[in-house]
């Protein structure tokens, strides 16, 4: 591993432990040469799964797409990066644990409306307005009186 402050190629490991569930390991790091900490994580890798596009298309899965989404909803939210990425992390886990390779955007999307539900409610409906392709003020209210309702 390469220290992001000096450059050196040579690090070692000063402590790891599961995170994220048990779902990645955090690796606590320290330079041979100028001594600076770092945190590295390491994550399965979902293999050549392919994402059915809504236009009957596919292409192969793209894990910043979802970082993507997420930020965007969460965008000056106050929902810290740690959550963020446990919530990337569990949506990656649901998809890796399905036995197929093939998965459509429209699950993902559900995927994602689920956590963001769990983390914050302006965030939901941001993303919500997006992949339920909202046309009106009117779609708005709907969705939070079905959000109120549910709780």
């Amino acid at each position: 591993m390469i220290c992001p402050y000096c450059g050196h190629g040579d690090t070692k490991v000063v402590d790891s432990r599961d995170t994220n569930d048990g779902k990645a390991i955090r690796r606590r790091r320290e330079c041979e040469k100028c001594q600076a900490r770092f945190s590295t994580y390491e994550e399965m890798e979902i293999m050549r799964l392919t994402v059915v596009k809504r236009d009957g298309s596919k292409q192969e899965y793209d894990r910043r797409k979802i970082e993507v989404g997420l930020h965007k909803a969460l965008e000056k939210r106050p929902v810290s990066e740690e959550k963020i990425n446990k919530a990337i992390g569990d949506i990656e886990y649901e998809i890796q644990a399905r036995e197929s390779n093939e998965i459509s955007s429209k699950e993902i999307g559900k995927m994602i409306l689920e956590k963001l539900k769990e983390l914050d409610d302006v965030a939901y409906l941001r993303f919500a307005s997006v992949y339920k392709g909202f046309k009106s003020a009117d779609s708005f209210r709907k969705e939070m009186e079905k959000m109120s309702a549910e709780d």
